[in-house]
């Protein structure tokens, strides 16, 4: 066992033990520490190093000196006392959603809520956490990284590259950590516990690997969509990630709370070192001097106007000279998607209808290539390959589980299931997740602006021979008095693939109102959302949108941003899906 005190739990006071249920029903273990005062101010969750485990953060409950709080580490999946392979998840993804499930778990057997919350993390658990404050969009109230691995040294050429071909070769694979324990800290004992500690675990699975890579650039990048106060700790001697991203990270910050500390000759186990006081003693005057000023969210209600979001669209929206390189390079683009058009029957109906019509996403939700011959059929899986697709098919698997969710919890709470969906293109995503659905809805209206796509939805509704239970209509998703006026009133109400179209906030306000209003205390809202893409220039300077052929240059909102306006309309989020590249969101929210 381990020799450092640090590392057991037993010398930070009595911890409990107890588990919690993650999204699919895995049991993952953590201990806690109740607040020594009656009544906790906040709660603290501390997140480990990869390879480690919860024991060896157990040190900060008593150098924090933040009695008044109640504590928590869990042993991440595959970690610890936590079950799984050792060093494996699923995906990246799947490790930040068991995060987003442990602190409401936290928040509702703990009474706190979301704003009571704060984070101390460090390493690989740094990246989980600066991962689900940027995709989930917490409104959390303070937020410390130590060290987070952004940027994981492999010091071998081509090491990345070299993983990511093996594995799309041979599958997943584990690759051991080089990291000797007297690179991590200075402290003798920190080391020898490190050395003898037998819950360590040298491994980690080649897919979580790459999948902290892309996800850590995803999140450096975009840092600018987190609102919440943050403090980074950079160990100025690490052997194990780089500066540079940190540093980025830092300089992206949106929250104007905000601060960094280079800790000079501090190894990697920052919150470890043997000089640790240091770094515990900026975490903890972080922390109380968040809590002791009332929770201020960043208002991001406005980033139509000004914001990061509104001068990337901006940037996109302006022209390339058409004899510059890029102006070449994007109208050879164009020129290469109409003539592929002529063989690929889903790039040829993106031409004709707009590739985020409804028309287009229907054949995309079929996923079956089809074109003129071998060639036509290979060009079009690869237009149905793309990430945006597929993302958008996560989307559709979201939707389904989260319509089967709510329309049992309406249920169970005694309530009447009338469904309306304001913009539901073709229909099939929630003709089919109804289909799926336990709890069948008394009603089901569906509506969109197209006649093209009312007369598609009409003729799926008869051909599933569903008419006495849904009916499609020609409607404005903007019109707030007619949205008002449906009858009967929406138990739940879906907006999907929508609200991402269109920039202007006050378009979405006043949709989200007119949906409020017609909406009873208790009732559901689904919303989507789509954050951040990859291939954002690509879809504005080369593919048309269904409004006239005009390019289709999007907007991104931060996903605090689209909570925020449900929010300012009457709604109380209550869960949230992403799929595993961080592109498009699916939210419930529960009309207050």
């Amino acid at each position: 066992m381990s020799t450092d005190p640090s590392s057991n739990p037993a010398a930070s006071g009595a911890a409990r033990e107890d588990t919690f249920a993650t999204n699919d029903g895995t049991e993952l273990f953590y201990r806690q520490w109740p607040a020594r005062s009656g009544k906790p101010k906040g709660a603290i969750v501390l997140l480990h190093r990869g390879h480690e485990h919860g024991g060896r953060v157990a040190h900060l409950v008593e150098e924090l000196g933040l009695g008044d709080f109640t504590f928590y580490a869990w042993d991440a999946r595959g970690h610890g006392r936590s079950p799984g392979e050792r060093g494996y998840s699923p995906s990246f993804a799947t490790s930040v959603r068991d995060l987003d499930s442990f602190v409401k778990h936290i928040c509702e057997t703990g009474g706190f809520a979301i704003e009571d919350i704060a984070v101390v993390a460090q390493s690989v658990g740094a990246v989980l956490a600066a991962t689900w404050v940027h995709d989930y969009a917490p409104r959390i109230r303070a937020l410390v990284l130590a060290s987070p691995a952004f940027s994981v040294k492999l010091y071998v050429p081509f090491a990345r590259e070299g993983i990511w071909l093996w594995q799309k070769l041979k599958g997943q694979f584990f690759v051991n950590s080089y990291v000797k324990a007297k690179f991590l800290t200075h402290d003798p004992a920190r080391i020898a516990s490190f050395d003898n500690d037998p819950l360590v675990t040298r491994a980690i699975a080649s897919n979580i690997l790459l999948d902290l890579y892309t996800n850590a650039e995803r999140v450096v990048d975009d840092a600018r969509a987190i609102i919440v106060p943050t403090q980074l700790l950079i160990s100025g001697s690490d052997w194990v990630v780089r500066h540079e991203p940190q540093h980025r990270f830092y300089e992206n910050l949106a929250h104007p709370l905000k601060e960094r500390h280079v800790l000079k000759g501090f190894y990697h186990d920052t919150l470890g070192e043997k000089e640790r006081a240091i770094a515990v003693a900026h975490a903890r005057r972080f922390i109380l001097a968040c809590f002791d000023a009332e929770p201020a969210p960043l208002d991001v209600t406005n980033a139509h106007q000004t914001g990061f979001t509104r001068d990337e669209q901006d940037r996109l929206s302006s022209p390339h000279d058409l004899l510059s390189l890029k102006g070449l390079y994007w109208a050879i683009y164009r020129s290469s998607i109409r003539f592929s058009a002529l063989f690929s029957k889903g790039l040829k109906t993106g031409v004709e209808t707009g590739f985020d019509s409804g028309s287009t996403l229907d054949y995309v939700y079929e996923n079956e290539p089809r074109g003129m011959g071998p060639g036509g059929r290979l060009i079009d899986k690869q237009f149905l390959n793309a990430i945006g697709w597929r993302g958008i098919r996560q989307r559709k698997l979201h939707l389904q589980e989260l319509i089967g969710f709510a329309l049992a919890r309406l249920r169970d709470a005694g309530r009447t299931t009338h469904i309306l969906d304001i913009a539901a293109g073709h229909g099939r995503y929630i003709l089919d997740a109804i289909a799926k659905a336990d709890v069948k809805p008394a009603s089901v209206r569906l509506q969109d602006y197209a006649p093209i796509n009312v007369d598609a939805g009409r003729k799926s509704i008869a051909e599933r021979g569903i008419q006495d239970m849904a009916s499609f209509h020609q409607a404005d998703a903007f019109d707030a008095e007619q949205l008002t006026a449906i009858q009967p009133a929406p138990d739940l109400a879906i907006v999907s693939g929508l609200y991402e179209l269109f920039p202007d906030n006050a378009l979405i306000k006043r949709s989200l109102d007119g949906l409020a209003t017609s909406m009873q205390s208790g009732s559901l809202l689904i919303y989507t959302n789509q954050p951040w893409h990859p291939q954002l220039e690509m879809i504005a300077r080369a593919l048309t949108s269904h409004r006239g052929g005009e390019a289709w240059i999007m907007r991104r909102r931060t996903q605090a941003e689209m909570d925020q306006l449900v929010a300012a309309a009457g709604f109380k989020k209550i869960d949230q899906l992403v799929d595993e590249w961080g592109i498009f969101t699916v939210s419930i929210a529960e009309r207050t």
